[in-house]
């Protein structure tokens, strides 16, 4: 019973699902509030006990990740090479717990209050480091529309890094 709690506290982690756009937008009560082009749409999920170090491990991997085309066709260019922007929009529901019963849980999400620093921290950091950052509104009820180039998505897991040796 102990060896099952630990290695399912050690899953917990910020997630995020990355997707590569042609173009996304978010829009909340019919006003678009943010837009980008070229880029990727990052949902982003914060876990208890989430810290900066995973927030940075994330950002790096997203803005590093060779998953752009290069003249040959090649996904071999990252965000930063293109250079391309990204639409950042929190979604506590990565880390719904869907093991038992109909109705996920949602125990694993980082309180409201604490998520939003390390989402806020996030932001801050991209904005530094990519050409154009916009983001959704942390905790609306928001309207996510993409077109999704490729398909490209990714699902990017914080702990990873520990598994990496990173």
């Amino acid at each position: 019973m102990v060896e099952v709690l630990i290695i399912k506290m050690e899953l917990k982690s910020v997630r995020s699902v990355v997707q590569r756009v042609e173009c996304a937008s978010v829009t909340i009560d019919g006003n678009v509030v943010a837009a980008i082009d070229r880029g990727v749409l990052v949902f982003l999920g914060v876990a208890k006990g989430d810290e900066r170090a995973d927030a940075e491990y994330l950002l790096n991997k997203i803005i590093n990740l060779r998953i752009f085309e290069d003249d040959a066709g090649k996904m071999n260019r990252s965000l930063v090479e293109v250079p391309g922007e990204m639409l950042l929009v929190s979604q506590f529901t990565l880390l719904a717990d869907t093991a038992k019963g109909r109705r996920p849980s949602f125990t694993d999400a980082e309180e409201p209050a604490r998520a939003r620093v390390l989402y806020d921290y996030f932001l801050k950091s991209a904005s530094a480091r990519i050409r154009r950052v916009a983001a959704g509104e942390f905790q609306a009820m928001m309207k996510v529309a993409l077109i999704n180039d490729g398909p490209v998505t990714m699902l990017i897991d914080s702990r990873k890094r520990l598994q990496d040796g990173e």
